[in-house]
């Protein structure tokens, strides 16, 4: 069953489908902001709580659309990889997806589960608070910041992977590799005319 927002274009082939693109930027420009938020945070005095309150809020939109993205990557099939990915390529491929989203989905709840150990309630939009999901404890609480920590840094590295994957491909390959993910419909690399 295909979801399509806005008009009736089936993906090619070669694309994930409307919804998975979109779900994919959307997740990517709240990843990077989170991560910006965070990494700035920890090095504020002046503007920490307000950038803790929108950091909680980014996490909680991650995670919501986390759980979306796995719930319609279970349910519809990615397009098939270009020519060019080596069996070896293939297995890293779904080694990293799976990473990602495990990363993804970890992430947030951690840093939703540090709050909870904090005693400070986590509070979205000005007046929705989310229940606690750990007890009042420092010891844990010094467990998960360092915990939150050390998965940021590992999604910054997966996330540059990634990137660093799809531009040899779609720069140095020209196999099309950042088409499958972009709104763009064109010709394929094997039925375009090489130059």
């Amino acid at each position: 069953m295909n979801i399509v927002l806005g008009d009736n274009t089936a993906p090619t082939p070669q694309q994930f489908t409307r919804l998975t693109r979109i779900l994919h930027w959307l997740s990517a420009v709240l990843v990077f902001t989170m991560l910006l938020v965070g990494f700035v945070m920890v090095n504020s005095l002046g503007d920490y709580a307000t950038l803790v309150r929108f950091h909680k809020t980014l996490g909680v939109l991650v995670l919501a659309i986390v759980v979306v993205r796995i719930a319609n990557r279970l349910t519809h099939r990615a397009p098939t990889l270009p020519a060019t990915v080596g069996r070896l390529e293939r297995l890293a491929v779904a080694v990293s997806e799976v990473a990602l989203y495990a990363l993804l989905l970890a992430q947030p709840l951690v840093g939703w589960a540090m709050v909870s150990t904090s005693g400070t309630p986590v509070i979205l939009f000005g007046s929705f608070q989310l229940p606690a999901i750990a007890p009042v404890d420092a010891g844990l609480y010094s467990a998960l910041r360092t915990t939150h920590s050390l998965l940021a840094y590992a999604l910054v590295v997966i996330i540059a992977a990634h990137v660093c994957a799809v531009l040899l491909h779609s720069v140095t390959l020209r196999d099309g590799m950042l088409r499958r993910m972009t709104f763009r419909h064109g010709k394929s690399p094997a039925t375009a005319p090489k130059s």
